[in-house]
């Protein structure tokens, strides 16, 4: 135990799988600046136990049947929000490890981290300090460099054109159906083909079709 950690810090273990828990529990008896103080196998137990023993750091699981990892994380940090917790997965999606991080994880690493790596992220979780696996770092640059899928900023009313539009109906059709002006459509029309960056009706709707932009 360091000099500057007078207490051990109090981890919670949530995670559907007996054996990984087990595991775990096993891992954290080698660090006598940590100890285990509660177990959970799903997301709503995890909310449960936290509740009643507010530890210092959770390793959470992502998923779970019943509630989500990142559900439980969520609800975890708005009641408690010295409460760390580091998502511990086999998965590395994008979504995932946003959701996880959105919902207030400080950390995201996947279970083939090793032992040592694993206690680091712990201590620095305890200190305040964000860790990500090099994996789940990669996939969220890689997502943030993906470019927007076309048609992602089309408003609701937009998308509404554009599905008349898909149709076949003309200006005044659309106008018609929607109980607006013809000039308001025209006006719809052409923030539709600038966001899509087509330069006609045609073009609009075969770039729809082509990318699933109306379902």
């Amino acid at each position: 135990m360091t000099e500057t950690q007078s207490q051990p810090i109090r981890v919670m273990l949530v995670d559907d799988h007996t054996m990984v828990r087990r595991g775990l529990a096993t891992f954290l008896l080698v660090f006598d600046d940590m100890e285990l103080v509660g177990e959970a196998e799903n997301g709503l137990q995890a909310i449960q136990i936290a509740t009643e023993l507010v530890p210092d750091v959770i390793l959470m699981d992502m998923v779970m049947p019943g509630m989500d990892g990142a559900t439980a994380t969520r609800a975890i940090r708005q009641k408690f929000p010295q409460v760390q917790v580091i998502v511990l997965t086999s998965f590395k999606e994008g979504e995932l490890i946003k959701n996880a991080l959105d919902a207030g994880a400080i950390g995201y690493l996947l279970k083939d981290v090793s032992a040592d790596d694993l206690a680091r992220a712990i201590r620095a979780a305890h200190s305040g300090r964000a860790t990500l696996s090099s994996e789940a770092a990669q996939v969220l640059i890689e997502t943030a460099n993906q470019t927007p899928a076309p048609g992602f900023d089309l408003t609701e009313r937009e998308r509404e054109v554009l599905r008349l539009m898909i149709e076949g109906l003309n200006n005044t059709q659309i106008a018609g159906k929607l109980t607006v002006s013809p000039s308001t459509i025209k006006s719809h029309v052409s923030n539709i083909l600038s966001k899509l960056g087509v330069a006609s009706r045609t073009e609009a709707v075969t770039l729809a079709l082509r990318n699933h932009i109306i379902p």
